[in-house]
């Protein structure tokens, strides 16, 4: 079966063959997808490398919108261009232009990649010296300076595959039995014969080509190189790493412009090699195949637990603050009852987490202060709640006081410190910094927004990129800032660099595009905001955050987060209670009995209590077509915005307008402010009633 897909291989460069020119001694093969500047500064390297030298360029764009192929025909006249309709994947794009090479040595590049001017001579000189070698790559070093180890590497054997997953070859390097996957024992400065080397550079024969065949187009990326010496070395050429020239490789240019998942591409290529050439080996192919899975559930976990590290500085936070009250209170620290230390050290600590989980603090905002303050008073109010109702750990209510003070403190203090003493110089690293933004955009509102959001610090935006309506910005730096994806993209540029805010510019995207990004993104732990252009309502008050004259507002209404729904709900709760309780009594008498229409309210805090209502929402005459909508601005409220601005004149638009204001910023703040300004209002309202 090897031997018929072999024999498919090569059948494919047999016509060519002979049609080749002798006088081209070798044929520089680059495949590029969305890479313009990388493959530019590629082209001038090789242009470069190849002075003096009979040499043909070719170079095979998959289906790139980021204007390479103008690029290439403008700067490079002379390099054949073949352009594909779609992205054909590596194997096949390279295939295409093996069979169009004449060079007596075909060398495969990858665009990202810069030569030194000695690279393609030292090679071809290396080459022709040695006869027996089929194929060749030279020495690679990353951007850093550092040695890239996939430039020479090892079949993958079950025990060499077997010391990869697990990782023992990255704790023992420098040991031949757990190194020999990267050749990490052996020494860089070195020429020796390898299994295999990096597709980034490949410099073969003719001959090896019209023996072997070109390579396996079932790998689209990844393992097609590795497959391709496999066979090459199996009909009896050698492949050797040469030391003395070297090339820089800036490694997954072209799949961070695609939506590729690099880790999971990589164990579908080893499976499919594995397959290919060790199908006899059922337990190694069930092994590899278990180990992509337990490797994909590990990177799955990895991210679903990266807050965990947030919460266990809480949880020790909250314990302390136990503790400090205790020690205040009674001058000792572990002086409880024996049956209630299991309660006392994990139950209010697993109460403040999780409200601080609810409030989004451990999935969208880390280091967000407000929301740890209310989510911190919140939480205590619940746990003097439990206390009062568990009468056998009501040995100290003062504790419980005092240990919700310092948590008040300590729970954002400590967030207060990391975003002062924390911020790295490098954006590119994954600090914890509080709002990591990308700018949706690379128009002049992008750019001016981009200054209002560097001059704004108080606000806490750390601006680590745009984002580009195409490929054709990738690269490029506007103010200071990189233009790091394109929309196709975005989803992987925010799971990378750990993005928390994404701000669409004015008149970057139409709302259908904006829309179809969140919802592509509505699993990550982002926030989405827009700029407008005009506003369509009033605004000043607190979720609305102002660069200048420019104000970001918040896409998703707070009315229907959990947070704010639950605290809404125990709002209402309290409230309605004490005024049911304290209040309705009182004005009942004042008014014997006589509940007007300015107090009808009082007769509806039952329905508030039962959930039906709210204290604080829209009117209750409001009238919604869509069911939905109406949800989406909240139950009716006894208060709100319209009621407090009620004179007999607001328009339908006006009242619509106030209560999308009120959906889209409510908060507990808020919601008491109208509260008081509505009771101060019926005051008034009294004082009136009675000069007449």
């Amino acid at each position: 079966m090897d031997g018929l897909e072999v024999k498919t291989e090569k059948s494919f460069f047999e016509k060519s063959i002979m049609a080749r020119n002798k006088k081209i001694e070798i044929s520089v093969i680059i495949v590029n997808y969305n890479v313009r500047d990388f493959l530019s500064q590629c082209l001038h390297s090789v242009k470069k490398a190849a002075k003096g030298i009979p040499s043909e360029i070719i170079v095979v764009d998959n289906a790139s919108d980021d204007g390479s192929a103008e690029m290439v025909r403008k700067k490079y006249p002379d390099v054949k261009l073949i352009l594909n309709n779609e992205n054909l994947g590596f194997a096949k794009a390279n295939n295409i232009a093996l069979k169009e090479a004449k060079g007596q040595f075909l060398l495969l590049l990858n665009p990202d990649t810069i030569l030194q001017e000695d690279t393609i001579r030292v090679m071809l000189g290396f080459m022709k010296t040695r006869r027996e070698v089929g194929l060749a790559g030279c020495k690679i070093i990353n951007p850093d300076g550092s040695f890239d180890y996939a430039c020479r590497r090892s079949f993958p054997t079950p025990w060499i595959a077997f010391t990869k997953i697990t990782g023992l070859s990255k704790l023992f390097p420098k040991t031949e039995l757990f190194g020999k996957y990267n050749l990490t024992y052996l020494s860089t400065e070195e020429t020796y014969p390898v299994d295999a080397v990096s597709g980034s550079f490949m410099m073969v024969r003719r001959e090896v080509l019209k023996e072997v065949g070109g390579l396996d187009e079932r790998f689209f990326m990844y393992g097609e190189d590795l497959d391709w010496c496999y066979r090459i070395k199996k009909a009896g050429w050698q492949i050797y790493y040469v030391h003395s020239t070297q090339i820089i490789h800036y490694r997954g240019q072209s799949t961070k412009r695609s939506n590729i998942d690099e880790i999971k591409a990589f164990y579908e290529a080893m499976r499919i090699f594995v397959e290919k050439h060790y199908k006899s080996s059922l337990i190694f192919l069930f092994l590899l195949k278990l180990s992509i899975k337990f490797l994909s559930i590990l990177k799955f976990l990895a991210f679903a637990l990266r807050p965990l590290r947030f919460a266990i500085v809480d949880f020790f936070v909250v314990t302390l603050s136990l503790l400090i009250g205790k020690l205040i209170r009674t001058g000792t620290i572990f002086h409880f009852p024996e049956y209630a230390y299991v309660a006392v050290f994990t139950v209010p600590a697993l109460i403040v987490i999780t409200s601080l989980y609810i409030a989004g603090v451990y999935t969208h905002r880390y280091m967000s202060i407000s929301r740890s303050i209310t989510a911190t008073f919140v939480s205590y109010v619940i746990i003097s709640a439990l206390v009062a109702f568990f009468k056998q750990y009501a040995f100290s209510r003062v504790i419980i006081i005092i240990s919700g003070f310092v948590s008040l403190v300590l729970v954002p203090g400590w967030r207060i410190l990391i975003r002062i003493f924390g911020r790295r110089k490098d954006t590119a690293g994954g600090g914890l910094i509080e709002k990591r933004t990308l700018i949706v955009g690379t128009n002049k509102e992008a750019k001016e927004l981009c200054k209002k959001l560097k001059m704004r610090v108080d606000k806490g935006y750390d601006l680590i990129g745009f984002i580009g309506n195409t490929h054709k910005d990738i690269g490029k730096s506007l103010n200071g800032v990189k233009v790091l994806g394109s929309l196709e993209n975005i989803g992987k540029v925010i799971r990378e660099q750990k993005i928390t805010d994404v701000i669409f510019a004015p008149k970057s995207l139409n709302y259908t595009q904006m829309l179809s990004i969140i919802g592509k993104c509505k699993d990550q732990p982002v926030s989405f905001n827009i700029v407008p252009s005009t506003l369509d309502v009033v605004v000043g008050g607190a979720l609305v955050d102002s660069l200048n004259d420019v104000p970001l507002i918040s896409i998703n209404y707070n009315i229907n987060k959990p947070f704010h729904v639950f605290t809404k709900r125990l709002f209402d709760i309290l409230m309605s209670v004490i005024l049911l309780v304290l209040v309705y009594p009182i004005l009942w008498l004042l008014t014997f009995g006589n509940i007007n229409r300015r107090t009808s309210w009082l007769r509806m805090l039952p329905l508030v209590l039962k959930g039906e209502m709210s204290m604080v929402g829209p009117p209750v005459e409001s009238k919604v077509a869509d069911k939905k909508d109406a949800l989406n601005l909240g139950k009716p409220g006894l208060f709100g915005l319209p009621q407090l601005q009620r004179n007999g004149s607001l328009s339908k638009m006006e009242i619509n307008q106030y209560n999308i204001y009120y959906a889209r910023n409510q908060s507990l703040l808020l919601d008491f402010e109208i509260l008081v300004k509505s009771l101060l209002k019926y005051r008034r309202y009294r004082k009136m009633e009675k000069m007449k």
